[in-house]
């Protein structure tokens, strides 16, 4: 066989790929079987047709499109491996020529345009720079922590008085749609913080000032059902209003909600516990300012179809979750006060930059040729189907039945150079200290060098990889408001 290729784009080849007869007529005998197992013909036993009564019967272009389908795939994967050429997409084939003649020299030529990962020049990617927040655990912080804490063991009691915002109210719900009940919109007995939100919009004014017994109506829009996104009519009524009375915050609390003797240990714990949390945050945030840094200096050909595909998941992902959380687009954006031109330019710019990271993190990999053990590629496995609450073995097979396991791969991979880069960044917090990342621990304690459990980190570091600067941007903007 021999192939060439011609480059098209940065992103696109086109490889030419000639075979000769010898390496077609394999595929050709089987399909003569294959067919002979297909057909009756008089006087012969099904699988022993002979090849020039099948040529006769069915015609001998059958046969030879038939021997074409089962060898282009295997030549056309062949081509590419000579070429070193990386797929993104399905290719557009075209067969040239098909000859049954061995003297005609070449019996099938077919060419093949396909949308490849380009050649990225890396630049010098060890000590990248960058800059975050300070790591600051305010008073207001821990106060909000103790306060819920207090919140979880306190007890309501009736009140006789008008509801007021922080009481909790026990209420019943009834909507309409021009006079007639709305199906599935009914609700009876529920409790509900006043001020909390998340309901119904206009259900805090509406409750505030009512007392027990009392009801009103107001305007609001269904989350969900056949009307989501429409006006209707809802009815409140209180049948209860309760005020959350707390508990002392002294010694005998910091003994009840918490394995501390006093207050002052319980606050201790809690500042430690924030400023774990917050440190995280600060790798994340650190992680990506690398990750940023790294592709400012670089210059990567994207690939239309790639974006193509992933603008259209991650907007089918958005609208999803808006359809979950019973927001329509329409009042989605009008929250973040976007429009619609706005909001696809916004997707398609972290789309992209989502994209470009992938391929860089794809081409260092490459570069420095990263092993991955079976046991690393099982631990990943356990962690996806933990973040999508599948289980384990049921993600598993999933994964080996539909052939997932080259994407998980690229996933381990593209961990293994994230954490590189970032571990070998010099990252400073904004007063000027450095900012300790390469022996991070999980739990965001930091570790001895020598610590196994820093591994993990490096894990936790890799995790965000082509989702760093996209697909978790869309889900905090959705909650602010890959068969």
């Amino acid at each position: 066989m021999k192939s060439a290729v011609e480059t098209l784009s940065p992103t696109r080849a086109k490889l030419t790929v000639e075979v000769p007869f010898e390496e077609l007529k394999p595929s050709l005998d089987a399909a003569y079987k294959q067919i002979a197992q297909q057909i009756n013909v008089p006087g012969f036993r099904r699988g022993k047709v002979p090849p020039q009564i099948i040529d006769r019967q069915v015609g001998r272009e059958a046969v030879l499109g038939e021997a074409v389908n089962q060898v282009l795939p295997a030549k056309y994967a062949e081509a590419l491996q000579a070429n070193d050429l990386e797929p993104l997409a399905q290719p557009e084939v075209e067969v040239t020529k098909l000859e049954d003649d061995p003297a005609e020299g070449a019996a099938l030529e077919f060419t093949a345009e396909v949308d490849v990962k380009p050649t990225i020049e890396l630049p010098d990617y060890a000590g990248l720079e960058a800059q975050v927040d300070d790591v600051e655990v305010t008073d207001e912080d821990v106060e909000e922590q103790l306060q819920a804490m207090r919140e979880r063991f306190g007890t309501l009691r009736d009140v006789e008085r008008p509801a007021e915002d922080g009481d909790f109210v026990v209420i019943d719900l009834a909507a309409t749609k021009d006079g007639e009940p709305v199906e599935g919109a009914e609700v009876s007995g529920t409790s509900y913080q006043v001020g909390r939100g998340g309901m119904l919009e206009g259900l805090d004014e509406a409750v505030t000032g009512l007392s027990a017994g009392e009801s009103t109506t107001f305007t609001s829009q269904l989350v969900g059902g056949d009307l989501v996104g429409q006006d209707v009519d809802v009815a409140v009524t209180v049948r209860q209003v309760q005020e959350q009375e707390l508990p002392e915050y002294d010694d005998d609390f910091a003994q009840l909600a918490s394995e501390f003797d006093t207050v002052a240990e319980l606050e201790a714990d809690v500042r430690e516990r924030l400023g774990r949390g917050k440190r995280l945050e600060q790798a994340a945030a650190a992680r990506d300012a690398v990750l940023e840094a790294l592709l400012e200096k670089v210059e990567v050909p994207l690939p239309d179809s790639l974006v193509t595909e992933e603008l259209n998941a991650r907007r089918e992902n958005i609208e999803q979750q808006l359809a979950y959380a019973g927001i329509t687009m329409e009042k989605y954006l009008e929250d973040e006060e976007q429009t619609v031109e706005e909001f696809e330019a916004d997707l398609e710019r972290r789309v992209r930059d989502a994209v470009a990271a992938q391929l860089v993190l794809d081409q260092i990999a490459k570069t420095e040729e990263f092993p991955v053990d079976q046991n690393e590629l099982t631990q990943h496995m356990m962690r996806r189907a933990q973040q999508s609450g599948q289980d384990p073995q049921e993600f598993v097979n999933h994964m080996l039945e539909h052939n997932h396991v080259p994407e998980l791969v690229a996933e381990l991979l593209r961990g293994k150079a994230l954490a590189q880069i970032v571990e070998s960044a010099v990252v400073t917090d904004a007063s000027g200290n450095t900012v300790e990342l390469k022996n991070l621990r999980p739990d965001g304690t930091i570790g001895d060098p020598e610590d196994e459990a820093a591994e993990s980190a490096e894990e936790s570091a890799g995790e965000v990889t082509e989702e760093s600067s996209a697909e978790s941007t869309d889900q905090g903007a959705v909650e602010s408001s890959t068969d």
